[in-house]
């Protein structure tokens, strides 16, 4: 396996095509390479090196893709999620030590402001409109005076390539540096699970700052040598004339984005026809496989659904694609890295028992940042605990039953807020669902949902209950159900069960 990007991103014909995307030429692989080594000449030229902290605010773009794989190949890259507040920046670009902030010319950005309070030099990322996808140089926004870096060239297996934060949703978020040697093996991992060819082309709807677009949207398919169309992010509305603009053979997304396409798709059946896909992905939560089931038979072509986090720099088990089988309801075998299944007091557990998953492979982080505490509870013998709670079966199959801090511990009563979600959604009424504890005051937590109806459908919170009460123990049957036109989500996509009954105002 490679263990550097360089070597990784060689692979693909100096003609194919690398990145496209709406209304533009593509960039291919040969021209990605010079890119890949002009931006890395620049960056040394102003002073910034192997090692040193690169923090990237550009809205999804062919552009955010390739400054993104550049600065990994070159400096340590920090994408920042570009809707964040100043606060948030403020906390981010302090936290990161960043040394220099990427933004297009002309943002407005509030991060510029933050940057410049904290002697944080700015570089514009210029593109032409008329240059293929994906092209750009990085101009200073102020003049940049000092010496060239001291460590110049491509980076190295050990140097780490790219700083992410955990979600934080119960505590201060944590720096998860990833080394290029981690993102080459992911990225091979995933590759191989999917079995990419130059044939291919992915259509990215996937926010790039976070893990899944990042590796599995991006620099996985770029080191197979094959085509990615980069889009501005999950837009419903845009999403099949996309399909219809990038002959795609694929996609990944998260469950609700999925489901949200679902409901277009009716209406689009004859640009699904023409673009007859060779999967689609999913990751970064569950999906119900009642849902599963719908996309396959809509899209008329199997769905993975896979298991990631960013401490294994996204994927650590898939479902396998055809002839090999799928089993909805599981996130598949391990994909990369070793998958087991520990015991509190840390033994490990045989096949079919249920503890918490742990991992240890090439993708998986050396440990967080200036944080021996976090560092202390996360590894056990050299393996890492990823916080959710499963079991592996006689096949080697992984299923989540819950993240351990998402358990709902009602008086004592542990419950699933996935069970809850999958019951519910066998309703014929229910479009969505996120089933998630809110605050009680004497059983500590109650069973709390919001569902999302389909359309023409009717259902009220008594019908729900009784419901789940006909297919689950009584203490699992949610005591507040609200009815809502959308899922609140986290800014990735993803269903936010930790922290949601605050945000709704239940407080018990």
């Amino acid at each position: 396996m490679e263990t550097t990007l360089t070597a990784l991103l060689a692979r693909g014909s100096d003609t194919a095509p690398a990145i496209s995307a709406p209304a533009r030429r593509a960039m291919t692989h040969g021209d990605l390479r010079r890119l890949i080594a002009g931006t890395t000449a620049r960056l040394n030229a102003l002073g910034l090196g192997r090692g040193d902290r690169v923090a990237i605010v550009v809205p999804n773009s062919p552009e955010m893709a390739t400054c993104f794989v550049a600065c990994a190949c070159a400096v340590t890259s920090a994408p920042l999620n570009p809707a964040y507040r100043a606060d948030e920046f403020d906390f981010y670009l302090s936290d990161l030590g960043a040394k220099a902030l990427i933004v297009e010319r002309g943002s407005t950005s509030p991060a510029i402001e933050v940057a410049t309070r904290h002697g944080v030099r700015i570089l514009e990322l210029v593109a032409a409109a008329d240059d293929p996808a994906g092209a750009f140089t990085l101009e200073p926004r102020e003049p940049w005076t000092g010496a060239a870096a001291a460590l110049g060239g491509a980076a190295q297996g050990d140097d780490v390539s790219m700083l992410l934060h955990t979600s934080g949703t119960t505590s201060r978020p944590k720096i998860v540096p990833l080394s290029q040697r981690n993102l080459a093996a992911s990225a091979q991992h995933i590759a191989r699970t999917l079995q990419f060819t130059a044939s291919d082309c992915g259509l990215n709807i996937m926010p790039l700052f976070h893990i899944h677009g990042l590796i599995a949207g991006v620099l996985a398919p770029l080191s197979a040598g094959s085509q990615v169309f980069c889009t501005s992010g999950f837009n419903a509305l845009k999403f099949f004339a996309w399909m219809d603009e990038a002959k795609p053979t694929w996609y990944t997304a998260v469950p609700t984005m999925h489901q949200t396409i679902l409901a277009r798709a009716d209406k689009n059946r004859d640009v699904i026809a023409r673009h007859p896909l060779r999967f689609i992905r999913s990751s970064s939560s569950s999906i119900p496989p009642q849902v599963i089931a719908e996309i396959e038979q809509v899209f008329g072509c199997p769905l993975i659904e896979s298991y990631g986090m960013t401490e294994a720099t996204h994927q650590m088990a898939s479902n396998p694609l055809p002839p090999a089988v799928r089993k909805p309801g599981t996130v598949g075998v391990a994909a990369g890295p070793e998958v087991a299944i520990m015991a509190e007091d840390g033994s490990l557990l045989p096949r079919g028992a249920t503890g918490e998953i742990v991992i240890r492979g090439p993708n998986v982080t050396a440990g967080y940042e200036r944080n021996p505490k976090a560092n202390a509870e996360a590894f056990v013998d050299g393996w890492f605990r990823t916080g959710d709670q499963g079991l592996m079966d006689a096949d080697g199959y992984l299923s989540i039953t819950g993240r351990l801090k998402e358990i709902i511990n009602r008086g004592g009563e542990k419950v699933s807020p996935r069970e809850v979600d999958e019951i519910l959604m066998d309703h014929p009424a229910v479009a969505q669902v996120v089933t998630f504890g809110m605050p009680h005051a004497k059983l500590g937590e109650e069973v709390a949902a919001v569902i999302v109806l389909r359309e023409g459908q009717a259902a009220t919170e008594r019908d729900l209950q009784q419901f789940v009460a006909a297919r689950a123990a009584d203490f699992k049957v949610p005591k507040k159900i609200l009815f809502m036109d959308e899922i609140p989500k986290g800014a990735t996509g993803k269903l936010q069960r930790i922290g949601l009954a605050a945000k709704l105002g239940l407080t018990g």
